[in-house]
């Protein structure tokens, strides 16, 4: 029996790896409500996390920690690459076939290290008097953006495969954009930040389309993964929209 088998129920007989779209329709129906909580409950824990980092670390442990990590011209490259190579290794885990435990670590990997990588803005929009409320207005955003394009891939069911090429050449991009922008000090200006949430936003319609044509029964955690990265990816550039705009 193969490791995806699973008994026969009702005459039925589900199997683990098969496509989401072509199960039955209470099987994939059980599988994107999964997807959508372990979602729900990674952006929780992430929240969780930052808080916690936030409250407890004195303020001037974290400015200590962000003048050694950061200050330097490499400071920040460091701690990208760091990221890239911790989400890379996150990512092949929850997609793990042998092990759901693995998918879990993968998924909480992923959850930790994004935590980590928001501190910094956080930081900055929770200190800085002249960023009142901006947290707050950038959740808001976020979740409406996030909700309606959902809505719109639900309610449509149409296929958005066709992005994946599209963003992966944009991603290549941008991040020789980033990796340019820390090893030769220039700034990349608004009109980046503006593409990145556009980025943001065909990720999350790309990776919702996934969800109901391309993931297999048993892949939630790795698909709840693939959403928080998105989501994640929109709120940090939506913050950092708000934060340029207040500056100006």
């Amino acid at each position: 029996m193969s490791q995806y088998q699973q008994p026969e129920y009702l005459g039925q007989r589900e199997t683990v790896g098969t496509l989401a779209y072509a199960a039955p329709e209470a099987t994939r129906g059980s599988f994107i409500r999964k997807t959508y909580l372990h979602l729900l409950g990674a952006v929780l824990a992430l929240a969780a996390i930052d808080t916690a980092i936030l409250t407890l670390v004195p303020a001037e442990t974290l400015n200590a920690i962000f003048g050694t990590v950061l200050g330097g011209q490499w400071g920040w490259l460091i701690v990208l690459g760091a990221f890239m190579l911790v989400s890379w290794i996150a990512e092949s885990m929850a997609r793990s076939a042998t092990s759901i435990g693995i998918q879990y670590a993968g998924l909480s990997l992923y959850v930790v290290a994004q935590a980590v990588i928001l501190v910094p803005l956080l930081w900055i929009a929770t200190t800085v008097p002249a960023f009142d409320g901006i947290l707050f207005q950038a959740l808001v955003i976020t979740v409406v953006m996030f909700g309606s394009l959902t809505a719109f891939v639900m309610l449509t069911g149409y296929n958005f495969g066709f992005l994946r090429g599209i963003l992966m050449i944009v991603g290549i991009g941008a991040m020789i954009g980033i990796i340019g922008s820390i090893a030769f000090g220039f700034t990349l200006g608004l009109w980046f930040t503006v593409l990145m949430i556009a980025f943001a936003c065909g990720s999350i319609l790309y990776q919702t389309s996934a969800v109901m044509h391309d993931y297999r029964i048993g892949q939630h955690v790795a698909a709840s993964l693939a959403l928080f990265a998105a989501v994640a990816l929109l709120f940090w550039y939506v913050l950092r929209l708000l934060m340029s705009l207040r500056n100006e």
